[in-house]
């Protein structure tokens, strides 16, 4: 099942695309609370507090978009709300715990470099993802008529990458390098999400 099926089950049902939207927003928020967690208190910049504010605003924006979605709430993130629960409260976490790893054998960095290294890496990763998976729900959305979009989403995550690009290349001479581990990383456990979401899919059907 390619994502743009995957994705047409999921708009296909209201319940499943409440608790979708739901979990888009629990992964946003996730990565925005990532990135206030690596800030450094004398030292943050303002792209840095940008990108975190965003990915706030778009937990909130998903989160607001499943009002659209009648008789259906999801008030919290309550595994009950989400798709493939686990999997997705574990998703970014083991990205970050991956790539922390992958710095610290190739680069030896310690405290607040390899804090700082982390974000870029894991950020860029996850930007990668988003220019893909927004894309193409999107479309889902605007083929199936739905009230729903991530339009202005999908251009915020655009800049975002333009923004992790221009910090990697002020980084690392070597940063493709280093991001090209951190997208491969990011693909295995991407693929484990999916496959986890597309399961309990068909076990709901």
């Amino acid at each position: 099942m390619e994502l743009k099926e995957l994705f047409a089950a999921i708009v296909d049902d209201d319940v499943l695309h409440a608790r979708w939207l739901n979990t888009l927003s629990l992964m946003e928020n996730t990565g925005a609370r990532k990135i206030s967690a690596s800030e450094d208190p004398a030292t943050v910049t303002y792209i840095i507090l940008k990108h975190a504010a965003e990915e706030h605003r778009h937990a909130f924006y998903l989160k607001k978009q499943i009002e659209k979605i009648e008789a259906v709430d999801c008030p919290t993130y309550a595994p009950e709300y989400l798709l493939a629960a686990n999997h997705s409260k574990r998703y970014l976490n083991q990205l970050d715990i991956d790539v922390c790893r992958y710095l610290k054998s190739k680069l030896d960095l310690q405290g607040r470099e390899l804090r700082f290294a982390a974000y870029l890496l894991v950020t860029y990763a996850i930007e990668v993802r988003a220019d893909e998976l927004y894309p193409v729900y999107q479309d889902v959305l605007t083929e199936a008529g739905s009230k729903i979009n991530v339009k202005s989403i999908i251009l915020e995550e655009e800049g975002h990458l333009e923004e992790m690009i221009n910090q990697l290349q002020q980084f690392s001479d070597d940063w493709q390098v280093h991001a090209e581990k951190a997208v491969a990383i990011e693909t295995r456990l991407f693929n484990e999400w999916v496959n986890s979401v597309r399961v309990e899919i068909q076990t709901a059907a």
